[in-house]
C-alpha cells in the first residue's frame, strides 16, 4: 500500500465564538470539534482497509463522485466535504447584527430565478425545514443553463454526485447543528441563525 496522507480537519474560517449569539461557541465545539472531527477520523480509518486502497490519497471529491465507492467511505467523505462547505456558507455577524442582504451577482440571480429575494428565502426555508430526518438544503447552479435551483438531500448526500449541479450555499439541518441552541426547533434555527449568518460573498464566489 502506498504511503497514506491522512485527511485532516480543516480550520474554521473564523473563531469558535464568532457566530454568537446566533450559533453558540458550545455548538461549534461539538458540531465542528466532535462531529466533523469524527468523520475525518472515520475516513482515515476506512482508508487503512485493503479493500479501499484505490482511494488512498484521493481528494474528497474523487471519493464522493466514484459510483463504486462503499457506503462507509462515501458517507464520511461526503460529510467532511459538506461540513467544510457549510462553515464557508456562514460568516460572523457584522457588529453583532445579522449579515446584510445579498448584493452583487448573487442578488441579481436570485431575483431573476425566484422573482425576489423573499421568494427565494421562503422556498429555501421550506426545503430546510421539511427535509425529513437528517440532511441538507442547497442552493445550486445548473451548469447546463446557469439557473439557480433549490434542492435538499438526505444524510450525507450532496450535489457533487450530479455533474450538472454546482453548490452555491448550504444549510445543515442535522439535529446536531442546532440542538444545543434551539433544541428540536429546526425552524427557529433556520430563521434565527442561518439567515442571519449567510456568507453572500462565498455565494458570489461560487457562481459561474
Amino acid at each position: 500500500m502506498s504511503q497514506i496522507t491522512k485527511h485532516v480537519l480543516k480550520p474554521l474560517p473564523y473563531s469558535l465564538n464568532a457566530l454568537a449569539p446566533f450559533i453558540s461557541e458550545e455548538t461549534l465545539r461539538y458540531h465542528y470539534g466532535k462531529h466533523h472531527q469524527t468523520y475525518v477520523n472515520n475516513l482515515n480509518n476506512l482508508l487503512l482497509q485493503k479493500e479501499n486502497v484505490e482511494f488512498v490519497n484521493k481528494p474528497l471529491e474523487d471519493i464522493i463522485k466514484n459510483k463504486s465507492v462503499s457506503a462507509g467511505l462515501f458517507n464520511n467523505a461526503a460529510q467532511i466535504w459538506n461540513h467544510d462547505f457549510y462553515w464557508e456558507s456562514l460568516a460572523p455577524p457584522k457588529n453583532g447584527n445579522e449579515n446584510p442582504l445579498p448584493s452583487g451577482k448573487i442578488s441579481e440571480e436570485l431575483i431573476k430565478n425566484f422573482g425576489s429575494f423573499e421568494a427565494f428565502k421562503e422556498q429555501f426555508t421550506k426545503a430546510s425545514i421539511t427535509r425529513f430526518g437528517s440532511g441538507w438544503a442547497w442552493l445550486v447552479q445548473n451548469t447546463k443553463n446557469g439557473k439557480l435551483e433549490i434542492i435538499s438531500t438526505s444524510n450525507a448526500e450532496n450535489p457533487l454526485t450530479n455533474p450538472d449541479l454546482k453548490p452555491i450555499l448550504t444549510c445543515d439541518v442535522w439535529e446536531h447543528a442546532y440542538y444545543i441552541d434551539y433544541r428540536n426547533d429546526r425552524g427557529k434555527y433556520v430563521q434565527n441563525a442561518f439567515w442571519k449568518l449567510v456568507n453572500w460573498d462565498f455565494a458570489n464566489k461560487n457562481l459561474q
